[in-house]
Formats: structure tokens, sequence, C-alpha cells
């Protein structure tokens, strides 16, 4: 039953990277600490960083084919960001766990009510990298690389609208691009909690498994669904005010005690 729970999780996790290009991941640590039953919020946070990772680098795959990704802009954005996510990833091992899920929840909240806001925009389809370009890419890279390293997510639903914002490229490319560093960011997490035995080498390949299952169909839709992008994401972001809600609950009620 855990196995098949772990694989159901994991395929929820992939079918919504490969749909949204991010915001799937935030439900990894709540699933693998309240559904899979990892006790330690450390290594539920180091499990899910490696999970996402291979996830996101198996839906980039389907991206790069489909011709949504912007290479150069997506390169630069994700080396900038190792060093954030390294550093990121190193403070959230010293934090403890429960505070950390705390903290976690209210990130949740906030990206729920970025996805709310979020408008949709046309972009520049034949964007080029420039010098411009390339220093607000590394600007926002290394901030949004450290908080994917802190809370051990992939980040993707900051690094899209980062991407947009500091290129100018289409959502779909961003969505697209946006894997190469979802993929970087948490593999460079999941290293750095690997060194301290953080990670759960089980629970994350079952893990991976479904994330591949369901981010093959996820990827699928995508494409086919980009004009309903926003109603997608503003319906995910309900979910995920759900669950922050409980990830809430549950952690304060470990603070108290």
């Amino acid at each position: 039953m855990g196995d098949l729970t772990s694989f159901g999780s994991g395929s929820l996790v992939g079918f919504a990277l490969g749909l949204l290009g991010g915001g799937g991941s935030i439900l990894a640590v709540p699933l693998l600490v309240y559904l899979v039953g990892v006790k330690d919020p450390h290594v539920a946070i180091g499990t899910s960083a490696l999970a996402v990772s291979a996830n996101a680098f198996a839906n980039l795959i389907s991206h790069a084919r489909a011709g949504t990704v912007k290479w150069p802009c997506a390169t630069v954005f994700a080396l900038a960001g190792i060093t954030g996510a390294a550093l990121g990833a190193v403070l959230g091992r010293h934090v403890d766990g429960q505070y950390l899920l705390f903290l976690f929840g209210l990130v949740m909240l906030a990206v729920a009510a970025g996805m709310f806001g979020r408008r949709a925009t046309g972009g520049d389809p034949l964007v080029h990298i420039d010098r411009t370009i390339a220093v607000r890419l590394v600007g926002t890279g290394l901030v949004v690389g450290f908080l994917s390293g802190f809370f051990g997510i992939g980040g993707g639903f900051l690094i899209v609208p980062a991407i947009m914002l500091g290129s100018g490229m289409t959502t779909i490319n961003a969505v697209g691009s946006s894997l190469v560093s979802v993929g970087v960011f948490g593999l460079t997490t999941a290293m750095t909690y690997a060194v301290a035995g953080l990670v759960d080498w089980r629970i994350a390949a079952i893990f991976v498994l479904g994330g591949i299952a369901g981010g093959l169909i996820g990827v699928k839709l995508s494409v086919r669904l980009s004009e309903k992008r926003g109603v997608l994401s503003k319906s995910f972001a309900v979910a995920v005010v759900f669950v922050a809600t409980f990830v809430l609950w549950k952690s304060w009620a470990e603070i108290s005690h």
C-alpha cells in the first residue's frame, strides 16, 4: 500500500509539473509527510527534491521535442540559481522540521495567491538573449534558486514568471524553459540532503516512476490546453490553498506541543 501511495503521489506531482510547468512540486513534501508517511520533514524535503528533479528532466524531454524550450535563457537562469539552491539547502537543513513545514505552508499560500493573480501575456516567441536579459536572469535565478533549495521544491511556480519577467518570452516557452531550472535546483538540493543521509532512495525511485507516468499525460495536455492555462492555474491554486491550510494546522499543532 505504501508503494502504491508513493506512486500515486508521484503521478499527481508529475502531472501538475507537465501541465503547468510549476506548482506541482509544492505538493510533493505534504504528500510525502501526510500521505506516504515520511516522519522526518527533512527526509521528506530531500526525497521530494530528488523526485521532483527527475520528473522535471523527464518532462523537459517532451517539451524540448515540442520546441518550447528557449535554451540560452533557460541555461543562464539555471546556472545562476545553482549557487542559491545550494545555500538555501544548507540553511534549510539546520531549521527545525516542524518550523520548516509551517514556513512551507505560508509559502504555499503565497504560491496560490500568485497563481490567482497571474495574468496571461503574449510575450515574444522569438526572444534572443542579450546582456540586459542575461543580467536580469542571473539576479532572479539566484533568488529563486535559494528559495527552491531552502524548501526543497522545484520552484517552477516562481521560475515561470521570473523567466518571463527577465526575458519577455511567451508563457508556453517559459513553462518548457523552467523545467531546466526545476531539474537543476532539485538535484542540487537533493545532493546536499543526500550527503547528510536525508534521502529515502526507495520512496524517491517509486515517486519518480509515478511522476514520469503523470508527467507524460500532463505535457500532452499542456500543449493542447495552452489557451486555458489561466483557468487551470487558478483551479490548481484552490487545491494548494486547502493543502496549505492543512499543513499549517498540523505543523502548528506540533509546534504548540
